[in-house]
């Protein structure tokens, strides 16, 4: 299987900062990192970090 192959699933993962990625579904996390919930093909993923993501700033900037 490779990293663009179509049925890849990946996760939606956020750190401390409230920084979004993605992350294939059946790899461990890095340490930081958590799943935000949603899993999907990459499109998909991006899509719903796109939704969601409004401000790019770290969390510590914004507060």
């Amino acid at each position: 299987m490779t990293e663009n192959a179509p049925e890849t699933q990946y996760a939606v993962v956020l750190n401390d900062e409230e920084q979004y990625s993605i992350w294939r579904n059946d790899r461990e996390l890095p340490a930081g990192w958590t799943r935000e919930g949603k899993i999907g093909s990459k499109e998909e993923c991006l899509d719903r970090i796109e939704e969601v993501w409004t401000d790019m700033r770290p969390l510590s900037v914004r507060s």
